[in-house]
């Protein structure tokens, strides 16, 4: 068509056209590079967030069994049921000793009264000692009900905290409330030296914890005047105006949420991102800012893509300018030569064309592959990752108890050491090792669960990445009071890889502790035995079961039961487990759910040996 018009108008088209195409490749690049740099800042930002919630939620579980020890002290009871001078200035240099050993902000005794009889901060010039806290929710929480959570600004201290209470009581009733104040200053100090801000908030959407210090206390979503009025009539938050932080949404050309800022401390777009405080009822968001990036990838974006639409042009152009040089060409010569030369360049050209195409196609399948593999293996690290975030609070938790006991034990032995009795002293310092021995063992699980999967395939006991499995999910499944019972036939093998075996296990099991939530006399059964040359583990409970729905598609990507699910779990381990000559299949049961893992046996005697092995290694 263009042919037939004047060669001006002609080229006028063209370059219409090819402007045209210029300003679609630009805008197109511009939307793809937005899309691509904000699903990958989300991703960072989800994980950046979530390693925050845990730093969050462990600062706050190390202060919460202070309060539950103090509660059994048998100084501070006799203190507060005889407040005799004495035992009161005892009691303040043992809180003192105490808030600086634990690195806890005070810790102080009310009486029935809610008046403080002792505290930590007894030599500073804002020391509470004297002051009435009757009015305050922990106190009156923690004297009626037992305990008490509450994040508030200090009265005196003028700075805001979290107040974990415990009442105090005899055989007569309560003598009084113990009271232990958490402050996440150095969180916070931490927090500001990273690039994004970072937020806590209540359920009423106030910030309390965050790396800017002028956002304390600002409400994240209107308040009710009433609302408003009923905080400062607590003096939850002392004289603070609560006024709402200056943000608003904006809606990005992907359809991402963003916020726009128009505060001191920081202004722009940011990519919120939002996750809960485990343990609490705080909400963590993560405000990611998305300019410097976000600026840089579209100017990147749309200079590739000028680039490559002004190469093709050029490409076309040469091309038309050689088509025009051959037509005239092929009109000198004879129509039978001419006819035959079109010929067999068009053959030559047909051919050309489909050995390049598959070669092509073989390189990009090659490339496909290997792409694939690697995915694989980095989606396995990530689950074993995501795994070991969930159960790290756990362990925490678990280590905890030990080292308090330690504590207690120290303590003990000192005061034996002084009285003379070496012997009681002795007994102490060796539960010390038993315990310290304790959480070795416990570290060590979890620095191996950690660790990147070698790839190498040997043979190992069975027992070996069970017992590994239970020993990482233990404080849990002792928390949600479920009973696991373990048969295993003799000692068999299997071929495997110790890691990625284990992390196949504690999917499964973690999977069976979730369904068991909220069931009436939950336990979980695992086997395994050795038939036919292959190996067969099997993870049942006594739960809800695999809806039908769910178990016709169980094995698919993104196929879940929980709310907070991404359906990959199972498709992770079947894949793990494909890499290691076995197979994962879920048998229909009369009741709950089973899964069943089938791998090859290690070889004739390789077991017995294995297993003397790990003895001598456990007795050691």
């Amino acid at each position: 068509m263009l042919t037939s018009l004047p060669r001006g108008v002609r080229r006028a088209a063209l370059a219409l056209a090819a402007l045209t195409l210029l300003v679609a490749a630009d805008r197109l690049a511009g939307r793809l590079a937005t899309r691509f740099v904000l699903a990958e800042m989300e991703a960072g930002a989800r994980a950046a967030a979530e390693l925050r919630a845990t730093v969050l939620r462990a600062e706050i579980e190390k202060q919460r069994s202070l309060p539950v020890i103090l509660a059994q002290d048998p100084d501070l009871i006799r203190a507060l049921d005889r407040p005799e001078p004495g035992r009161l200035a005892a009691l303040n240099v043992k809180l003192e000793r105490l808030a600086e050993g634990t690195r806890t902000a005070v810790i102080y005794a009310l009486d029935r009264e809610g008046r403080t009889v002792a505290a930590s901060n007894w030599r500073s010039d804002t020391s509470f000692v004297g002051q009435d806290y009757a009015f305050r929710p922990y106190f009156q929480e923690a004297l009626g009900s037992g305990a008490a959570e509450h994040f508030a600004l200090g009265t005196v201290s003028q700075r805001p905290g979290l107040y974990l209470t415990r009442r105090l009581e005899d055989a007569g009733g309560p003598l009084g409330v113990i009271v232990v104040k958490a402050e996440f200053a150095e969180v916070e100090e931490a927090w500001r030296r990273l690039r994004e801000p970072v937020l806590t908030t209540d359920d009423r959407g106030i910030v309390t914890v965050t790396s800017v210090p002028e956002w304390h206390f600002l409400a994240t979503r209107p308040l009710e005047p009433a609302a408003r009025e009923a905080i400062r009539g607590s003096l939850q938050f002392g004289e603070t105006p609560l006024r709402d932080l200056a943000f608003t949404p904006h809606q990005a050309s992907d359809g991402h949420g963003l916020l726009r800022l128009d505060e001191p401390a920081a202004r722009g777009l940011f990519l919120p991102v939002s996750t809960p405080v485990p343990g609490t009822g705080w909400s963590l968001t993560l405000l990611a800012p998305t300019a410097p990036t976000l600026e840089a990838a579209r100017a990147a974006a749309r200079a590739w893509a000028l680039l490559l639409g002004l190469a093709l042009m050029a490409l076309l152009g040469l091309t038309l300018r050689r088509r025009r040089r051959m037509a005239r060409e092929r009109r000198r010569e004879a129509e039978r030569r001419r006819a035959l030369e079109a010929e067999v360049g068009q053959r030559t050209a047909e051919l050309s064309a489909a050995n390049a195409s598959l070669r092509a196609e073989a390189e990009e399948r090659q490339r496909a592959e290997a792409a694939l593999h690697r995915m694989r293996d980095e989606l396995g690290q990530a689950n074993r990752l995501a795994i070991l975030g969930q159960i790290t609070a756990s362990v925490a938790h678990e280590i905890n108890q030990p080292v308090a006991a330690i504590r207690s034990f120290a303590d003990n032995a000192a005061e034996f050491v002084a009285r003379g009795e070496a012997a009681m002293a002795g007994r102490g310092l060796a539960t010390i090792a038993a315990l310290t021995e304790r959480i070795g063992t416990i570290t060590a699980g979890l620095r191996g669960f950690a660790r990147k999967a070698t790839g190498e395939v040997e043979p190992m006991p069975i027992r070996t990445a069970i017992e590994g499995a239970l020993l990482l999910l233990g404080h849990r499944l002792r928390h949600e009071g479920i009973a696991v019972s373990l048969a295993i036939e003799g000692e068999p093998c299997v071929r495997a890889e110790r890691v990625r075996l284990e992390q196949v296990l504690v999917n499964l099991i973690q999977n069976a502790i979730e369904a068991l939530h909220g069931a009436a006399a939950p336990r979980i059964a695992i086997s395994a035995a050795a038939t036919g040359g292959r190996v067969r583990v099997r993870v049942a409970d006594n739960g809800p079961g695999l809806p039908p729905e769910v178990r016709r598609s169980l094995f698919m990507p993104f196929t879940t039961t929980k709310s907070a699910g991404l359906g990959l779990g199972l498709v992770i381990s079947r894949g793990i487990l494909a890499d290691l000559g076995g197979t994962l299949e879920a048998p229909e049961t009369p009741g709950g759910a089973s899964f069943v893992i089938t791998l090859d046996e290690a070889g004739p005697g390789m077991s017995e040996g294995m297993s003397r092995e790990t003895g001598q290694r456990g007795s050691g």
